[in-house]
């Protein structure tokens, strides 16, 4: 209850809020979009908390006060106003009086032929799935082509760590994704916008983990991850900070998308994919760090990164083709529910073959 309170008291207050705001459909509107980030967002809390244990207690905290408050306020409300007002050329004003203002009966024109808020931002999807999609891809691509001493799908993981040898090769996979799906899955005026926004998640992604990589004091470089950074503190937490600024954005493009099938009402949005959502996956990232699970359970993290190199190609896929948001909610789903089944598997296999030895060593002789 210590972990995962304040999200349950958050999620009372907005049901609340929404029961107020909109009565009975809200509320129930409100809840499904609650629970719909809970499932898109479990891999995001698992990454989350891999990167988290490594910075400082202070550090640890900030992310998970102001963090948390950039990411239900920050991605969930400003963020679709922002994509609104620079891709239509709008005010910030004029965005929120579309988003609070839409046509009636759901239709996505006004009667005049003007684009509604949701239409505006469906038009950007292009763009934003392009920049999501190759800064996960590229993480992805980070994580699965290095060495681990511990591997989950070993038959594909040794293979891929041999061939990440090569250098750049993340980057080199990562741009050639983006290439096809700007050549084949995007429409012909849509290319050069998803070439451009691919290149550019390419870019935030080597700058942001660069300079948490420029900064930090390397104590361990065994360790796996996007800024192998143990404990760390000052400029090297700063930049680790960013980058799960910028990896929570990328994970809830699909999230906010999402939502616009449910509802485009801005208010509802907040109220559930931001407080209700937001709220628990910070209370289940707490609970992993804490409780030293990704330890205990050492195939979630290869389970997580799986889950993000999927979510990556869903993004880029719907560039061009409509992917239900469930599907992708799934997928994430089954890679973590695989990893920890299987770290279940692996750990009363080593428990049974620990007790096995006892008896060996009990009758083996004496040496004194």
């Amino acid at each position: 209850m210590r972990i995962f309170g304040l999200s349950i008291l958050v999620t009372v207050l907005s049901l609340i809020a929404a029961l107020v705001y909109g009565g009975p459909t809200a509320l129930v509107l409100c809840a499904i979009l609650g629970i719909l980030e809970v499932s898109l967002s479990f891999d995001n809390a698992v990454i989350n908390a891999s990167i988290l244990q490594r910075m400082s207690e202070f550090w640890q905290r900030i992310f998970l006060t102001v963090g948390v408050v950039i990411a239900v306020f920050g991605m969930r409300l400003v963020f679709p106003l922002a994509i609104v007002w620079i891709t239509a050329g709008l005010s910030p004003t004029r965005a929120f009086d579309l988003a609070m203002n839409p046509p009636a009966d759901g239709a996505l024109t006004f009667p005049d032929g003007s684009a509604s808020y949701e239409k505006l931002l469906t038009d950007a999807h292009p763009q934003i799935a392009a920049f999501g999609g190759a800064f996960l891809l590229l993480l992805f691509f980070n994580f699965i082509l290095e060495e681990h001493e511990v591997t989950w799908l070993g038959w594909i993981e040794r293979p891929l760590a041999r061939l990440g040898k090569l250098d750049m090769l993340a980057v080199v996979l990562t741009l050639a994704g983006i290439v096809v799906a700007a050549e084949f899955i995007a429409h012909d005026d849509d290319r050069s916008t998803v070439l451009l926004a691919g290149i550019l998640g390419v870019i935030t992604y080597i700058l942001v983990d660069g300079l948490g990589s420029l900064f930090h004091t390397e104590e361990n470089s065994g360790e796996s991850g996007p800024s192998e950074v143990v404990k760390a503190t000052g400029k090297a937490a700063f930049f680790l900070f960013l980058y799960l600024e910028v990896l929570d954005a990328s994970f809830s493009f699909d999230g906010v998308i999402g939502a616009f099938a449910i509802t485009s009402d801005p208010i509802l949005i907040a109220l559930g994919l931001g407080l209700i959502g937001a709220m628990f996956v910070r209370s289940i990232t707490v609970y992993l760090v804490r409780k030293g699970t990704l330890s205990e359970y050492v195939y979630l993290e290869h389970g997580a990164f799986w889950a993000i190199g999927a979510l990556a190609v869903i993004l880029l896929i719907t560039i061009g083709v409509h992917v239900n948001e469930v599907i992708s909610g799934l997928v994430g789903v089954a890679f973590i529910g695989a990893a920890f089944i299987t770290s279940i598997i692996r750990n009363r296999r080593e428990e049974a073959e620990s007790d096995d030895a006892e008896p060996e060593l009990e009758k083996s002789p004496s040496l004194s």
